[in-house]
């Protein structure tokens, strides 16, 4: 966009800022309803890749109606010892319970179906089985009726079983658990504090009501605005629910920056940035994928309605904020009630910081994406999920009794009509690192001529060695005289790292060229020094997404939580927020921007995220530290001061200076 243009465009906002403020006001409450009650045309499966597994899954779901990319529960029961858990007796009694207890349309598995000792501990006195609930899709309703199941078939194997230690574990009572603990005391107060610190940063950074207002009103409206664009598209094409958590932190973060950047100026650096990162997140929805469709139409979203509310909102907000304060500022470069303080914040913003700083924070984030490299995609490994709790004990139970928790994510094949299940099942067995192979005989696992086959790894499979028995699984019925689809909750971290994490590579530099293109073909702002900051704005941005996800492996992955690999979706929300951030901050400190503007709104990104996600969740805890550590790498790695070459103009005044 044009620097002409920008300020025409700005100049009509002031004629009818009446007009402008009314219709961004119907977008926040408006807007605000509809994008609440569109929320059910996303896609809540958070499993969608389009690749051979997530088929497999959608098939096994059709026929079956249930299972597939749902993992199943786990009942484990535990007799005194001296108990033969081979004896029909026994091995009977649990396997009808379990069936019992699992209700109509369930599918169960255990030893006293198939005779497979892998259902067996190791201590001698200890059986499981696998329950496949009736109920249950890959959404956010379908677990919801898992986690129910898994509280009823607890207590009815309780009450079928007194002489025995029952419990019930399995991924999702173990996400459920820790979701339901709830954060702690010590959680909540440090959830206040940063809550509290959010509106004090604002405070000090804008000094007065309105620069604490203005930002968190701009960021409201763009989140809005952009979630009603996302769920239109979503009427014609299958965008994921994980938009949800992107939008509103970018929209928060940007509107921090754009409030602090000087008029005039700000706008048009706020133009450029959102021409480049529209086109870039553009590109990202054109590949063929679920999460990058999803991601790249969310941010082109964000970029869209929140360059529209800097050109339009933004003016019309800092006139009504400095109005009152306007007989006490002249017409010159500086105000009359300017504070000291804020006078030498503005001196400092003119020149260049030393090198060493900026080749730190520049060292800083290459190593963080190199780190990146390392990444595990994954659910995390289940003793990281949640410390305590019903499904716990469970996990412990297994682990006590030497089972692997590989079981906990099965596999199941799906085999057509006319092939033999129980061939398939020895064949699935001989394949390094699968603990059992079993094919039921009951109803429930034979349709229409078709039959499923359940896999048990040893290792779950975010780990190397679980993938590798997934691969291998995979490979043994591609090569096999009958062709089946293999599926399962297990697939799934597979086929991401396949079907969407394979086009990374494509994808990323596909964005950056065009978010180049349009920083170095069209009009740039005023002062802007050309194709070679333009350059520069976009490798940052590239390295700072890479940046996020690098933060993330040394966390998580190896830190303290051990969590084994990281949430598939989560690098990838973490990084499109981590590139627009830093892409709309390069080009505004290009443009001379105020150099602490974007550690300003990084901090502020930082303390709402964390006032809102800190808690046990380990998921929501991925989330939520990406984000933070993504704008924080970002801020640390871009202080660098406008060039001395680019003399400040005598009528930019940053809202550092006018509020």
């Amino acid at each position: 966009m044009s620097t002409d243009l920008t300020a025409r465009t700005r100049d009509l906002a002031l004629r009818h800022r009446t007009a402008v403020g009314v219709a961004w006001l119907l977008v926040l409450l408006i807007g605000g309803a509809v994008a609440v009650l569109g929320l059910g045309r996303l896609d809540q499966s958070f499993t969608a890749s389009g690749g051979p597994g997530h088929r497999a899954n959608q098939e096994v779901q059709e026929r079956y109606g249930n299972g597939a990319a749902v993992a199943p529960l786990v009942a484990v029961a535990s007799w005194p010892a001296g108990a033969d858990v081979r004896a029909p007796g026994a091995a009977g009694r649990f396997g009808d319970a379990v069936r019992h207890a699992a209700g109509p349309g369930a599918r169960t598995v255990s030893y006293a179906g198939t005779g497979d000792e892998g259902f067996l501990g190791g201590d001698g006195r200890t059986v499981y089985a696998l329950v496949y609930p009736g109920a249950g899709e890959p959404d956010l309703a379908g677990l919801t009726a898992v986690e129910e199941a898994a509280v009823a078939l607890r207590a009815d194997l309780r009450s079928a079983l007194p002489e025995a230690r029952v419990e019930v574990t399995g991924v999702l009572p173990l996400q459920h658990d820790s979701a339901v603990a709830g954060p702690g005391p010590v959680a909540l107060a440090v959830k206040a504090a940063c809550a509290l610190g959010l509106l004090v940063l604002l405070a000090a950074v804008f000094r007065s009501a309105a620069g604490v207002l203005a930002p968190l009103l701009l960021a409201g409206v763009t989140s809005v605005g952009a979630l009603v664009l996302v769920e239109a598209v979503a009427g014609f094409t299958e965008i994921s629910f994980v938009v949800v958590y992107l939008v509103p932190v970018t929209a928060l973060v940007l509107a921090v920056h754009r409030w602090a950047q000087p008029p005039g100026a700000g706008e048009r650096s706020a133009a450029a940035a959102g021409a480049a990162g529209a086109a870039a997140c553009a590109v990202l929805a054109l590949f063929p994928a679920s999460f990058l469709r999803s991601v790249g139409v969310a941010g082109l979203a964000v970029w869209s309605v929140g360059t529209a509310a800097a050109l339009t909102m933004v003016p019309v907000l800092r006139s009504v904020a400095t109005r009152s304060t306007r007989s006490r500022r002249t017409e010159g470069p500086a105000a009359a009630g300017r504070s000291p303080r804020a006078a030498g914040a503005a001196g400092r913003g003119g020149g260049r910081s030393g090198p060493v700083p900026a080749v730190c924070g520049l060292i800083l984030l290459v190593l963080a994406a190199g780190a990146a490299t390392q990444l595990r995609v994954g659910n995390p490994e289940a003793h990281a999920l949640v410390a305590s709790g019903p499904a716990r004990d469970g996990l412990d139970r297994l682990a006590a009794a030497g089972v692997p928790s590989g079981v906990l994510n099965p596999l199941e094949v799906l085999l057509p009509e006319g092939a033999d299940p129980r061939a398939a099942a020895a064949r699935a067995a001989r394949v390094p690192g699968v603990l059992l192979a079993a094919a039921p005989r009951g109803d429930e696992w034979r349709r229409d001529g078709t039959a499923v086959v359940v896999v048990v790894p040893e290792e779950e499979p975010m780990t190397a060695a679980g993938a590798a028995t997934v691969s291998a699984v995979r490979s043994a019925f591609a090569a096999g005289p009958v062709s089946a689809a293999v599926g399962g909750s297990g697939v799934v971290d597979r086929d991401l790292v396949d079907g969407v994490y394979g086009l990374l590579p494509f994808a990323v530099p596909a964005a950056a060229l065009a978010a180049l293109a349009v920083l170095a073909l069209l009009p740039v702002p005023s002062g802007f020094p050309g194709a070679g900051a333009a350059a520069g704005a976009v490798l940052r941005a590239v390295l700072a997404a890479l940046a996020s996800a690098g933060a993330l492996t040394v966390l998580w992955q190896w830190g303290p939580a051990g969590t084994g690999a990281v949430t598939g979706w989560v690098p990838l929300v973490v990084g499109v927020f981590a590139f627009c951030v830093s892409l709309d901050r390069s080009v505004a400190s290009a443009a001379g921007g105020p150099p602490g503007a974007g550690l300003a709104a990084a901090g502020a990104g930082a303390l709402a995220v964390l006032a809102v996600g800190i808690g046990p969740q380990v998921e929501l805890a991925l989330l939520v530290s990406g984000f933070a550590m993504a704008g924080v790498l970002d801020a640390a790695a871009g202080r660098r001061r406008t060039p001395p070459a680019v003399p400040a103009r005598p009528t930019s005044r940053s809202s550092l200076q006018l509020v």
